[in-house]
């Protein structure tokens, strides 16, 4: 019988697949949909020089702000970092390597990883900082650049509902990059909210089939932290 896809604990899920100087790609936009409890156990697991793909850096003492405090991360690859004060920091003083992408083009170099794709054209960034260094070519008169697709030792992501087997359902727009990073790993470990049993999922309400996750770990009750609360003054009577 094949082992069990379900771990105990997100320490339990990263023992013996996390290791130094891999590249992970960790679901999430803003804070939303992000692996709360395996960051934390990343954290806590003390790896160092890795490379994160991840559309955002988390914020200060939250997310990937824990690993940027502890410098675990050598280097970003993100679209968006601009509510993380320790990472303007550390990249102004030269200490973290960053690579800005568009935020459709780092999706789709996650998407094109996972399906096996080596590269694509697209013509965001043509005529940027984004596009320096970088191939170019012209298709019926419009000048495109060439992007590489990204692949990543471990996937860490978050989703809704799992069962056993890995299938799994996302909750609306906390969807967002974590399919994409599942699957662009070679192990995914996905942190949900809920585990049922095989065959308790209707197959067409699955987002995300079990091929692409290896490995599970429950967290029912996250924190899911909301990265900007702005209100509205309470006007008098």
């Amino acid at each position: 019988m094949s082992q069990s896809k379900v771990y105990h604990s997100a320490k339990a899920a990263l023992s013996g697949v996390v290791r130094d100087g891999q590249t992970l790609a960790i679901g999430g936009f803003g804070l939303c949909g992000i692996p709360e409890a395996l960051i934390e156990a990343l954290h806590d697991s003390e790896v160092k020089d890795l490379t994160c793909v991840s559309n955002n850096a988390g914020v200060d003492e939250f997310g990937l702000g824990l690993l940027l405090q502890t410098r675990q991360i050598k280097k970003m690859i993100s679209s968006y970092v601009g509510e993380n004060k320790e990472f303007e920091r550390q990249y102004l003083a030269g200490e973290l390597e960053v690579e800005l992408t568009p935020q459709g083009t780092l999706a789709e170099r996650l998407r094109a990883g996972g399906a096996g794709i080596p590269a694509f054209y697209t013509a965001t960034g043509v005529g940027t900082l984004v596009a320096e260094g970088k191939e170019t070519r012209e298709f019926d008169g419009r000048t495109y650049v060439l992007e590489h697709s990204l692949r990543a030792d471990v996937s860490l992501i978050k989703a809704q509902k799992a069962d056993k087997a890995g299938n799994l359902i996302f909750n609306k727009t906390a969807r967002n990059f974590n399919p994409d990073c599942a699957m662009a790993g070679k192990i995914t470990i996905a942190e949900v909210e809920e585990i049922v049993e095989i065959g308790a999922l209707d197959p067409d309400e699955i987002h995300l089939p079990g091929i692409f996750v290896q490995r599970i770990v429950l967290n029912s009750s996250p924190e899911k932290r909301i990265e900007k609360i702005t209100t509205k003054a309470v006007e008098s009577v």
